[in-house]
């Protein structure tokens, strides 16, 4: 193997600094804006999604909290872990002192990219969680609407701003509308934006279905702006689990349950027919679960469409529409890599998940690097960058001119 190419990772997480929505919303808006202040911590319990159960008291475990009306939100360790030994990412509030500075500070995140081997980085959302849903839930949609466009103007013009391109824009959308969440991915495409956050199931949201038709606003103003749709997993604030006095551990092992069934929400939708061009990513899911589900969704389409009401909305098998349209990332999934010749090797893109626990900073590179052991060298470019380069519209690389012939779906179309 060549020297290993510098690395986009298309999944990673900011920590909004305490000033985003106090300097970036409308005057009128900022006294009752997000804000954060210092709080004691009594007790703290994850209940699930993006649910805790909390107290707080002033002689507790002093920690910043993000406050917006009656919603509060602790800053946590196994969230800005990045620094701490896998035995101190733990669930303990922490103010932004005891954070790496490369979670909320631009500067100091390119420099922890430049140590860890990547070029350029996305950033997904941490107090907004990771669609917007802070804000689709909040009661006064004037003000939701506001704290979106706030928080894609900090997005685009500082976080991004002065990076060089080390930092790639990624926007959330009020999901309550899906005229607006167009109009908002048009108004940031026109300043370079390539990518949109989205839930993997919005139902669990109470938000319509992708099968009702009633995102076409939305997905057509992504189709037509080049912007691809980014699921990350939790971003329906519903986890896989099994039962309620369940570890952790279970649910953080189930967590690609999410992509697959969205996965096959998509497939079977249609809306990779009706809109050809659009491009959808799956964040922090893993790979290796992708053969077989393309496997079992076109077996569907093969032996059930007459009654399973997809013959008249997919004239090809399911997995076609997967390798024209569909990219999966992975940090950690060597299962996934071995069967690179059926997951797609134009459909599988990386991550360093900078600051979570399942983060391979510093040592991306050594880890990277095992992982792609027997890969081609041009496997491994379009693994490490390029289809991070093609699904994200990047301007880099142009002189590498990647071979993206499709491959053959599992059933022939017709059959």
């Amino acid at each position: 193997m060549a020297e290993l190419p510098l690395i986009i990772s298309v999944d990673d997480h900011v920590v909004e600094p305490a000033h985003v929505w106090q300097e970036y919303l409308p005057q009128k808006l900022k006294a009752d804006g997000p804000r954060v202040e210092r709080r004691g911590i009594g007790h703290m319990k994850h209940i699930g999604g993006g649910v805790y159960e909390q107290e707080f008291d002033p002689e507790g475990r002093p920690a910043d909290v993000w406050v917006f009306g009656d919603l509060t939100y602790i800053h946590k360790r196994h969230v800005a872990a990045v620094g701490y030994s896998r035995d101190e990412m733990t669930m303990t509030p922490m103010t932004y002192d005891e954070m790496r500075p490369g979670c909320y500070d631009p500067k100091a995140r390119i420099e922890d990219q430049v140590m860890n081997h990547v070029e350029a980085s996305l950033c997904f959302p941490t107090f907004p969680r990771f669609c917007g849903q802070t804000f689709t839930e909040h009661p006064d949609r004037e003000m939701g609407l506001a704290c979106v466009e706030a928080y894609n103007n900090w997005m685009v013009e500082e976080w991004c701003g002065d990076s060089n391109g080390a930092l790639i824009p990624l926007i959330i959308v009020p999901l309550w509308d899906a005229e607006l969440a167009a109009k908002e991915v048009r108004r940031n495409a026109a300043r370079g934006v390539h990518a949109v956050c989205f839930s993997e199931i919005p139902p669990h949201l109470g938000l319509p279905s992708i099968h009702s038709g009633l995102w076409d606003p939305f997905i057509q103003a992504c189709e037509e702006t080049e912007t691809t749709i980014n699921m990350h997993i939790g971003s329906s604030s519903r986890m896989p689990a099994t039962s309620g006095d369940a570890p952790v551990a279970v649910a953080a092992s189930l967590s690609f349950n999410n992509s697959m069934a969205s996965m096959s929400d998509w497939l079977f939708s249609g809306k990779l027919v009706q809109f050809p061009d659009l491009q959808i990513a799956y964040s922090e899911g893993q790979i290796g679960w992708i053969p077989y589900i393309l496997e079992r969704v076109d077996d569907v389409w093969r032996e059930h469409r007459a009654w399973g009401g997809v013959a008249d909305i997919l004239p090809e098998a399911p997995s076609t529409n997967y390798y024209r349209n569909i990219f999966g990332c992975f940090f950690r999934d060597r299962h996934g890599l071995v069967s690179i010749d059926v997951v797609g090797e134009n459909n599988v893109t990386f991550e360093t998940d900078y600051p979570h626990t399942d983060s391979t900073w510093p040592d991306t590179k050594a880890v990277a690097e095992k992982l792609v052991e027997g890969l081609t060298d041009e496997q491994i470019y379009k693994v490490m960058r390029g289809n991070a380069i093609r699904m994200l519209h990047l301007d880099l690389d142009k002189d590498h001119v990647p071979s993206i012939e499709p491959i053959a779906a599992a059933v022939p179309a017709g059959v």
